[in-house]
């Protein structure tokens, strides 16, 4: 299922956006968005197929399908070992939506927000598109010691969530069960939501282990909502799906209320919740071998990187971008984008602030959620650029 055979590249260059095959120029090989080249599993499509065939596309409620806020209940039941409620979940039109309705809720003009340092762009986005003041806070590469003492220090009377992003995009780093019992208990003690993302926590790679800080003990599940996703795990990111798991009923009605599902003016559509729902009911087997997959294009990516001049990285603990130091080209992020693009046929994310925070600066992002045959042909073509600096 993820071999060159199954990625259809005519299809790709045709309707797989946001800076990926159909908008980077024609021989450009696009390792950016986090996004699949992989079709999602045949069980997707034979239940949309059958949905459609019927030829009713009728209204959904609300809240959402029942059906979506069961399996979704129960996913974080059973591998979360989270205490989930299907009364306290509804969908939401994707994860980034999610993490912005969650800031829309809690966050008033002039509150505070911490976020991770570098993370994904999208924190930063929501916490100052509502007014609120968006608060870094450094998380070191690799497996050195995260000050959670620091943190703490960051907390004034404005402030009213911690951003987790776990597993953290762009470093790939999968916090462990003692990090995430330091940043629930500084939660609680200082009465501060926690909006857990955790749309990449099905990507992870042994030995490492994922936990969610709901699931650590019932104070700190009070505290947090959780927002996911399901693009990275099955591809669907053009369905624009995700959910909302709230710890109480409180959370709940204040966040429903502001997604403005019950007036209709948003929601969120049938055939995403129907995608999701099977997708989470029957094809963990996809899923599975989509991480074995990706666990080989992890080892392939990171050693390679590490070979090229100017180059360092950081195997990621989960999700699946490579988070590649260049400092010691002595080039900006900026320019070796614009190297690669143009001289290696090869696009990446870089490390700018906009993307990423300020502590992103000398990095570049590149996903590897592709084949064996593309991405060895676009780190050769990165090599062979790099190697002559």
């Amino acid at each position: 299922m993820f071999n060159n055979s199954s990625v259809n590249l005519d299809i790709l260059k045709q309707r797989a956006y946001n800076l990926r095959w159909a908008t980077v120029p024609n021989g450009v090989i696009p390792l950016t968005a986090a996004d699949p080249d992989f079709p999602s599993a045949p069980e997707i499509a034979e239940a949309l197929t059958k949905f459609i065939r019927d030829r009713y596309l009728c209204y959904g409620p609300a809240e959402g399908l029942p059906d979506f806020k069961e399996s979704v209940a129960h996913f974080f039941q059973q591998k979360r070992k989270v205490t989930a409620s299907p009364a306290f979940t509804f969908p939401v039109d994707s994860a980034a939506f999610g993490i912005f309705l969650v800031c829309q809720t809690f966050l008033n003009p002039l509150d505070e927000a911490i976020i991770f340092d570098p993370v994904d762009f999208l924190f930063r986005y929501s916490v100052e598109k509502v007014g609120a003041k968006a608060i870094p806070f450094a998380i070191p590469a690799g497996t050195d010691v995260v000050d959670f003492g620091q943190l703490e220090k960051l907390i004034t009377p404005k402030t009213r969530l911690i951003c987790l992003c776990n597993p953290l995009n762009p470093t790939g780093k999968v916090f462990t069960r003692a990090e995430l019992q330091q940043l629930g208990t500084i939660a609680c003690k200082h009465n501060v939501i926690i909006l857990s993302d955790e749309i990449w926590s099905d990507i992870i790679y042994q030995p490492h282990t994922y936990t969610s800080i709901a699931s650590l003990d019932e104070a700190i599940r009070q505290q947090t909502v959780i927002v996911t996703g399901f693009s990275k795990s099955y591809g669907l990111a053009g369905l624009r799906i995700g959910a909302i798991i709230a710890s109480n009923q409180l959370h709940f009605e204040q966040l429903f209320k502001t997604s403005l599902h019950q007036s209709t003016i948003h929601g969120v559509n049938t055939l995403g919740q129907i995608a999701a729902t099977t997708a989470l009911n029957q094809c963990e087997y996809w899923l599975n071998d989509f991480v074995a997959h990706l666990h080989k294009m992890r080892q392939k990516c990171t050693v390679e990187l590490n070979t090229m001049k100017g180059v360092s990285c950081i195997a990621p603990e989960g999700c699946y971008v490579a988070f590649a130091n260049i400092k010691n080209t002595h080039q900006s992020s900026k320019e070796i984008h614009e190297l690669l693009l143009n001289e290696a046929k090869v696009a990446v994310v870089p490390g700018l602030k906009e993307w990423f925070g300020e502590g992103a600066e000398g990095y570049i992002r590149l996903s590897f959620a592709t084949t064996d045959e593309i991405l060895t042909q676009a780190l050769s073509q990165i090599k062979s650029i790099l190697d002559v600096l």
